[in-house]
């Protein structure tokens, strides 16, 4: 049986292959995927992926997988190209494939891998986010000056967050047409399969659960060598991902945890370093700055700067609880990385989250817009040891069993079996 993936990115060993220098820093659980599915002697595997800059279709093959890089242009990432369309119809005819398996909505090219293919039957996509639905949530109670405010980045670009919200709109339509024309999906929550009988009711739902990064498997959390009173958020850049409840739920923290410090990983937004940084600053990343300044933030919050794998993991271990206060989310691996650690976590109740751990059991879970709530449990495993391991042991054994590499690979494979009848 012929498999092809259709990935968002180049995965990191082709790129390593390619001898390219800006390899990405995610898509290791694919990877990870890829060896378990290549191990099941009649599958026959191979992967394409848009390249940015390129001029064509790009043609190799590294450990055994055949893979293609199609050219796009990331200036018209929101808009459908033929071109793409093209490229993949090309692709389509020298893999030819007995299945295309399309890694999420969030782009054009999806629409245009469903179209070059024409087998509905035969494609399925996996849904990750829903740009659809993202949209509804992405001011995330943002007030309605910094909605419409313009920075000097923001009047360049043309692109504040009334206008990239539109953009997620844009890429909606082609969203909905993609999963209008293909004939099944895989999910794994009870949000994404909600959102996938509404926008695509045609389509039959397989559920299979996702893997995650090499490294989360291979390490635990122990209280004993955490830094107290230290919260990790795994991402802060835009709206959807919350990072403003949180600076808002700090004042009652350090009111009873003078000590405590939020660490974030990424670049810093708030443009407060340089002249540079300022003229880069977008709207959001100046509220940012402002909610630190308004509630004297400024030595309790440190962004990290880039992570890759293992130094994202490093700053899961040393965190005493990893918190995710996203407005919407399917099923974050930020939080099952951290439930895999065996660490305490915190997690808005958004999307399908709640298929990922029970509250009070093995993490706490709260209303995405309360964040005086989000304090009271951060605080509760500040001031409680033995809560804060037994929450990540009850996740760790849960996560055991929900990101089985094993598992889901078996299961994948069952699917394609199920598709090509």
């Amino acid at each position: 049986m012929r498999v092809l993936w259709v990935c968002n990115i180049m995965l990191p060993f082709i790129a390593k292959h390619m001898g390219r220098t800006d390899a990405p820093a995610v898509g290791g659980w694919l990877t990870g995927l890829m060896e378990g599915l290549m191990e099941i002697q009649d599958i026959d595997l191979s992967v394409c992926f848009p390249m940015p800059g390129s001029d064509g279709l790009t043609e190799g093959e590294t450990k055994r997988i055949h893979y293609y890089g199609f050219a796009n242009d990331l200036k018209k990432m929101n808009e459908y190209e033929p071109g793409v369309e093209e490229q993949l119809r090309e692709i389509m005819k020298k893999a030819d494939p007995d299945v295309v398996h399309i890694f999420g909505t969030e782009y054009s090219h999806t629409l245009a891998a469903v179209k070059a293919y024409g087998k509905p039957d035969k494609t399925v996509i996996s849904i990750q986010g829903m740009v659809s639905v993202y949209a509804k949530h992405f001011m995330a109670d943002l007030p309605e000056r910094v909605q419409k405010r313009y920075t000097f980045r923001d009047l360049i670009r043309r692109d504040n967050l009334i206008a990239q919200r539109q953009k997620f709109l844009k890429r909606a339509v082609f969203e909905k047409e993609a999963l209008a024309q293909t004939g099944h999906v895989i999910g794994r929550t009870d949000w994404d399969r909600a959102c996938t009988q509404q926008l695509a009711p045609q389509a039959a739902y397989h559920f299979c659960n996702e893997s995650l990064r090499s490294v989360f498997y291979e390490k635990r959390w122990e209280l004993k060598d955490c830094s107290p009173h230290t919260i990790f958020v795994s991402q802060g850049s835009y709206p959807i991902k919350g990072l403003h409840y949180v600076l808002e739920a700090m004042p009652e923290i350090r009111r009873r945890y003078p000590d405590v410090q939020l660490r974030v990983a990424g670049g810093d937004p708030t443009g407060e370093k340089t002249l540079k940084d300022k003229l880069r600053i977008s709207s959001y990343g100046k509220y940012i700055g402002s909610l630190i300044r308004k509630y004297g933030l400024e030595k309790q919050v440190v962004f990290t700067g880039f992570l890759d794998e293992k130094t994202m993991c490093e700053e899961f271990l040393r965190a005493n609880v990893f918190v995710s206060p996203s407005s919407i989310e399917n099923s974050p691996n930020s939080v099952g990385e951290a439930m895999l650690l065996g660490m305490p976590c915190v997690s808005s109740d958004v999307g399908g989250v709640k298929n990922l751990m029970e509250h009070g059991k093995e993490g706490f879970v709260y209303q995405a817009d309360a964040p005086y709530m989000l304090a009271y449990y951060v605080c509760r495993i500040f001031e409680d040891g033995q809560l804060a391991s037994l929450l990540g042991e009850s996740a760790a054994k849960k996560a055991a069993a929900t990101y089985d590499r094993a598992a889901n690979t078996a299961r994948l494979a069952e699917i394609y079996q199920e598709i090509c009848g």
